[in-house]
């Protein structure tokens, strides 16, 4: 089949960034890899497969070794528009495989908030969606890959070829070589639109409640909260629940919206207040009051931040931070609460806060973040060691409740919590690629014994 972004500029080593666009990480090179190239070997360095830097903390990064961008993978292998099964090479983005099947009625069962991701990236961080409830995370729908090794060894992963490796590989964080295709289930719809209704809400009991309620009839579900509405376990908040329209509708053949808006420069810092925060999210509640269920577009509803382009650079010059973390459902409210009591006290408030219920379907790769319960996700504008501070009282609460920090978004984590949040880390050992690794990896595993 043809190339689906070919003819895109080739960067230089420092546009190789995270999207949190932390300062610090200096790779040393970057290796642009095609189908036709043996993996580099560098002396004295590591290398990393590096896809769209949609990460936010610094799993993508490889500070002073080598990244192995991915983006001449761009190749579809193969679609089977009756049965939905897709083949394609790993540096092809969500955006274009949505582009390429939706005409035809078919969509990718998980999705990230934004679909400026690769294949090989939504793999190696086992990316999930607000449909995780229902269909898991982005591996449970992987049927097979080809996984190269620096020793020019080339697998075939899958539950019945390998599964070890298939296992190890989904959510492996791009350490255990690289994937350079991947065979993908696809899922019917009749419709470039969902069914969409939003639902105030002033606790977290209530969050929950209306996530149990929701569940059945509703593929998707999601919540906005104003962080700093939080007190004693009231918030303001607005439940989003969606599902796809039962009957086709003519649409999927429309044109897909692009984004129309961009931040062109850094904002000053001090514009990202409290009180100007305050003020948005206030405004924001306001307008995502109307009751009743409406059809909108999908992309709207699903990557509401990919209509603004580089709307990073709202944090400013120095980035921002974020956590995302899942405590179990036994204590997921408690946990929750916990967790939004110290951010309030500490009065350095999150611009963009989610909640989100994950469900029971257990991915199969041995690092995958989502578990049953409650998942938070908060960004913080990067203020410098206060920023860190808090964040590392966050990852305290987390741990005493027994939760998970989720790697693809971290940018701080300590090894003593990577090890405590994340045990099974030491089951991904035997499977990283001698000359791969990153930043986060070595940074989260330092003082810990394999």
């Amino acid at each position: 089949m043809t190339s689906a972004n070919a003819g895109l500029p080739i960067p230089d080593r420092d546009a190789f960034d995270s999207w949190g666009r932390l300062p610090g990480a200096k790779q040393a090179g970057v290796t642009l890899w095609s189908r036709v190239d043996p993996l580099p070997t560098t002396s004295g360095g590591s290398v990393l497969p590096y896809g769209q830097g949609r990460s936010y903390g610094d799993c993508c990064l490889n500070s002073d070794g080598w990244v192995l961008a991915t983006r001449r993978l761009d190749r579809f292998i193969d679609f089977d528009p009756v049965a939905g099964i897709l083949t394609c090479e790993s540096g092809v983005i969500l955006r274009e495989i949505i582009d390429l099947c939706l005409p035809k009625g078919w969509f990718p069962p998980v999705v990230p908030g934004t679909q400026f991701v690769s294949v090989g990236g939504a793999i190696a961080n086992d990316v999930h969606g607000k449909n995780h409830h229902r269909t898991g995370t982005f591996g449970s729908h992987v049927v097979k890959f080809e996984l190269l090794r620096s020793n020019g060894e080339r697998l075939i992963c899958s539950e019945q070829d390998n599964p070890e490796w298939f296992r190890a590989t989904i959510g492996g964080l791009g350490l255990t070589g690289l994937i350079t295709w991947a065979q993908l289930n696809l899922r019917r719809v009749g419709s470039a639109l969902v069914e969409l209704e939003n639902v105030p809400f002033a606790s977290l009991e209530e969050f929950w409640d209306l996530s149990e309620a929701s569940d059945r009839d509703f593929e998707y579900t999601v919540a906005w909260f104003d962080c700093y509405s939080f007190d004693d376990g009231r918030l303001r908040g607005i439940f989003a629940r969606a599902r796809h329209p039962e009957s086709a509708d003519g649409t999927l053949s429309r044109d897909r919206p692009r984004a129309r808006l961009s931040v062109p420069f850094d904002v000053p810092a001090w514009m990202l207040n409290p009180a100007v925060v305050r003020l948005f999210n206030k405004a924001y509640h306001a307008s995502k009051r109307r009751r009743g269920i409406r059809r909108v577009g999908m992309d709207s509803f699903l990557f509401p931040l990919d209509a603004i382009r580089h709307w990073n650079r709202l944090y400013g010059r120095k980035g921002f931070m974020q956590l995302q973390c899942v405590f179990p459902e036994a204590v997921g409210v408690q946990g929750a609460s916990e967790l939004l009591q110290t951010i309030s006290d500490s009065r350095e408030g999150s611009f963009l806060s989610v909640l989100k219920r994950f469900g029971s379907r257990r991915s199969p790769g041995l690092l995958s973040f989502p578990e049953p319960g409650i998942t938070v996700a908060l960004d913080f504008q990067n203020r410098g060691p206060s920023t860190r501070e808090l964040l590392g009282e966050c990852q305290e609460v987390v741990k005493t409740y027994s939760g998970r920090i989720y790697p693809a978004k971290d940018a701080c984590m300590t090894p003593s919590i990577f090890d405590a949040t994340c045990p099974a880390w030491r089951d991904l050992v035997p499977y990283i690629d001698p000359n791969f690794s990153s930043s986060f990896w070595r940074r989260a595993t330092a003082s810990l014994a394999t």
